[in-house]
Parts: C-alpha cells; structure tokens; sequence
C-alpha cells in the first residue's frame, strides 16, 4: 500500500465474525474452480466487506440466477486467487498489497479494475471523544507524550498503549511512534472483533484510551471517537515503510475482475462492474451484520428490500 489501507487481513465481528466460512466455503480453501459456472468472491475478514459480499451474493443468485461462493481470504491470498482464476471477484480493495497489483494488474494483465466500491476508507488514531473534551490538545501527536502515563495499560511496557487490531494488518503504526519519538506501544487485540469489544469496554468505563481506526465502521455510530492530528499525508511520504512519519490517507476502494472473468462473465461480471453503493449503506449493512447479530443472509435480504431503487441500477439493461 504505499499511501492505502494496508488491511491484509481485517475482521468480521460479534457474530459474524467467529465465522471462517461465508457462503458455505471453508477460509483456507481458496482451490476453487472460477470456471465451475460459479462465481466466486473472496472476500478479506472485515464485516465491512462481509457487507458487500452478501448483498452482491443476493443479487445476483435472486436477479440473476448465479451461483455464488463467497470466500474469506488475506489479501494477498485474495490476489494470487484472483490472478490464477481460482477467484473472480474482489469486491473491497485497501491497496494494501500495491506489488500484488502491478504483477497482476501491469505485468500479467490477469486481473482488471472494476471501479470504484463508492466507498472511501480513511484509518488514523482516535481517541474517545470524552477524553478528548477533557484534553483538547490530546488531538495533536506532539502532545500524546503527555498522556502516555494516562494510556498505559498492563500490556504496553510503561509506555501509552495504541490499541490494535490483528497482528496480520499491515500498518505504519510502529514507524510512526519510532520516527516521531512518541512514547507508545502498540497492543494487539487479536481481531477487529476483540479490538470492538475492547473499546466498548474502555467506553463503558470512561477510561482513555488511543486506537488504530478507520472509516467506514460501523461502530462508530455507536462510540464517537476523535482523529489525532498526525503529520500531513503528502504523495510518497510512505514510501519507505521504515521511515513513515506521517498520517494514513484518504482511499476510494476499489473493485477488481480475474480478466477472464471480466471478458467472459456475461451479466454477472457486468453487475460487479456496476456496483457500487455508498458508505452510510455499507455500515447499515455492516452494524445489523456485526452489531445486532443478524446473519449476512438476513442483512442482505433485509437492505435489498429496502433499497430497490439503489441496486436496480446494478443489474445489466438487455
């Protein structure tokens, strides 16, 4: 990811995200025929991307009587299947594999872009927002050292925690505290799902704390949180993952097609081409998913039914 969400692997949560299999398909099976008449979505362990690859399963089983697996993957597993033609489809795309995607994308023309998701994500620090009514200029990295002793936890070694979530998200984070001399230590929570639980029990007791977060997440309508000002992203400041220094930039996420699947997928690939929805439907899919224990199916279903005059516009005019 050079200057992008760098999620190799993020979450799905509450129940949903207990789930290695989505769609009936195992995790670790990724030895999945693109040419079995079924299309196959692999699909990152983040409940945002859970979200879209339910409604499209939906779809296109209900409109366009096509069968659809759904497959979690790590990303960089997600674009090896994609570029063999063992998956078809990645629907939510972070950039965090940038190499993955001049091989196949560049240099094998096995993979081509399907547009954008519609959907900008954007990670930083946040803090709660109670902690930062009580301490304005907490919202400014040079003066994290201050409340390092407030964000210390029995994890962190004496030093301020930054909550994490899994260990196989790629981030900046650790270059940043190094290289901005900041007296943190990143914990890891273990999951997007454990990282949620963590923070609602932090909210629950008033008690500060400073985590790696994004947008678009669900969550966040239910706990307000507030970016830290880190150094301003400019072109290339994250190029040398060593020497990072400077905040996480804005990312329209992407869509993208096994080429083969791209030329041949008839409607079913032109749908994909087509979707494309907004942030505030991702996270209503995403929180009664995640947040009220509904099974993507149900969510699925549920948004379809409510929104026709949204995902009409996806489906191929004869």
């Amino acid at each position: 990811m050079n200057n992008r969400r760098i999620r190799t692997t993020l979450v799905a949560g509450a129940s949903a995200f207990g789930m290695a299999v989505l769609g009936g398909c195992g995790a670790a099976d990724t030895n999945i025929s693109a040419s079995d008449g079924i299309v196959t979505i692999a699909v990152p362990s983040w409940v945002g991307a859970e979200a879209n690859a339910a409604v499209a399963k939906h779809l296109l089983e209900e409109e366009l009587d096509t069968r659809v697996k759904v497959v979690q993957m790590d990303e960089p597993v997600a674009w090896d299947a994609l570029g063999s033609g063992k998956a078809d489809v990645i629907l939510e795309d972070w950039g965090g594999v940038p190499e993955k995607e001049e091989l196949y994308v560049e240099e094998k023309k096995a993979v081509v872009p399907g547009g954008d998701l519609g959907v900008v994500g954007h990670i930083g620090w946040f803090v709660p927002k109670y902690f930062a009514d009580e301490h304005p200029d907490v919202t400014h990295w040079k003066n994290l050292n201050k409340y390092a002793d407030e964000l210390k936890t029995t994890e962190s070694n004496g030093k301020g925690q930054i909550l994490e979530g899994s260990p196989s998200y790629t981030t900046h984070d650790d270059a940043i505290i190094k290289n901005l001399d900041l007296n943190l230590k990143t914990v890891y929570a273990g999951s997007e799902a454990a990282q949620i639980t963590q923070i609602r029990k932090y909210v629950e007791n008033k008690e500060p704390f400073l985590t790696y977060w994004w947008t678009p997440q669900w969550l966040n309508a239910e706990v307000e949180m507030v970016e830290v000002e880190l150094p301003e992203y400019t072109e290339g400041c994250d190029a040398d993952p060593e020497k990072v220094a400077c905040a996480y930039p804005d990312t329209p996420l992407q869509k993208y097609l096994n080429a083969g699947f791209a030329e041949k997928g008839g409607e079913a690939a032109e749908f994909i081409k087509n979707f494309r929805w907004s942030t505030e439907q991702q996270n209503q899919v995403a929180k009664w998913i995640a947040g009220d224990g509904m099974s993507s199916e149900r969510a699925a279903e549920k948004w379809v039914k409510e929104n026709r005059d949204t995902w009409e516009k996806w489906l191929p005019r004869n």
